[in-house]
Parts: C-alpha cells; sequence; structure tokens
C-alpha cells in the first residue's frame, strides 16, 4: 500500500516555495486560457493551456488538502482552495464557452 506521509511532511515543510511557485502559475496559466479563448483561437492551442492551468490548480488543491488532514484550517488555505477552485471552473468555463461559441458561429453563419 502507498504511504503518502512523506509526500505530505514535503507538501507542508515547503509550503512556501510551493505557494510562491502555485499562485503566479496559476493565475497566469488561467489568464493565458482566458485570452485565447477571448481572442476565438483554434480549440487545439487551448487544450494545452487548459491541461497546464487545471494541472497547476489540481496540484494546489492537494497541498491544500494537506493541511486540512493535520487540522490547519486558517485563512490562507481557504484562499488558496478558493483561488485553486475558481481557476479549475474557469478553465472549464473557458472550454464550454469556446465550444459553444463555434457552434453558435456554425449555425449563425448557415442560418440565414
Amino acid at each position: 500500500m502507498l504511504d503518502f506521509t512523506a509526500l505530505f511532511e514535503f507538501s507542508r515543510a515547503n509550503c512556501a516555495g510551493i505557494c510562491t511557485f502555485l499562485v503566479p502559475a496559476n493565475i497566469l496559466a488561467t489568464l493565458l486560457t482566458i485570452i485565447l479563448a477571448v481572442l476565438n483561437r483554434p480549440t487545439l492551442p487551448i487544450l494545452p493551456a487548459v491541461g497546464f492551468a487545471s494541472m497547476f490548480a489540481s496540484i494546489m488543491l492537494l497541498h491544500v488538502y494537506t493541511w486540512f488532514v493535520i487540522g490547519v484550517v486558517m485563512l490562507p488555505t481557504y484562499i488558496l482552495l478558493g483561488l485553486a477552485t475558481t481557476c479549475l471552473l474557469t478553465n472549464l468555463v473557458m472550454m464550454i464557452w469556446r465550444r459553444n461559441s463555434l457552434q453558435l458561429g456554425y449555425f449563425w453563419k448557415y442560418s440565414r
């Protein structure tokens, strides 16, 4: 069976470094996804941006959950949890919006 204790301890011991990297990475990767979707880029370049942004947000969620496991319930944990959740939902919404805007454009173009 896998023992995640060492991984959890590493995450908590290096919290400042992990958060220093993940907070800007989440914001910038999600911003890239939004920019690509708003500029109406093809779906193919948007998929890697969504993948990277979702990966960063998922890692942040796991990092925050390591603090919840030991019972640390403080304002920074909720702020980081909210940031990661917001980034995940934003990436999901941008992909859905991008696909629906393509279908809407196709419908609008050929319905006349």
